[in-house]
């Protein structure tokens, strides 16, 4: 696996931390660890890790324009409990559960968190 992390800042810990427990534990994702010695969260997304802290420069943290995260649902039903979860948790929906079109007509859904990163969960989804 050549991927190994994904870090995304967070300006308010706490909130996003919520919203990605209810965001992952709609896709069957254990809940986060905090390493003791950092101010971050983590979970594992099947080997690869997923961190959330402050921006290591102390500045406030931004989101990417054009940057996407997709994670993988195993239904369309887990589609929906995903952006049901984000929407009870802070985040904005910045596209419905739905076949998409530009996806080739995989089942999915796409979130802003509480920070504004985007994310986006998709069922049958075929890449490449």
């Amino acid at each position: 696996m050549l991927l190994k992390s994904i870090r995304l800042g967070s300006n308010d810990l706490g909130k996003t931390r919520a919203f990605y427990d209810a965001t992952f534990g709609a896709l069957g994702v254990a809940e986060c660890s905090t390493p003791e010695q950092y101010p971050i969260v983590m979970w594992d997304l099947g080997g690869v890790k997923f961190l959330l802290g402050p921006a290591r420069d102390g500045q406030p943290c931004t989101f990417a324009n054009g940057g996407t995260i997709i994670f993988e649902a195993d239904s369309e039903d887990a589609v929906k409990a995903w952006h049901a979860a984000g929407l009870a948790n802070g985040g904005t929906s910045e596209g419905e559960p739905e076949a998409k079109p530009q996806a080739r007509g995989a089942f999915g859904a796409y979130l802003r968190d509480p920070d504004g990163n985007k994310l986006g969960a998709y069922f049958g989804l075929q890449m490449g």
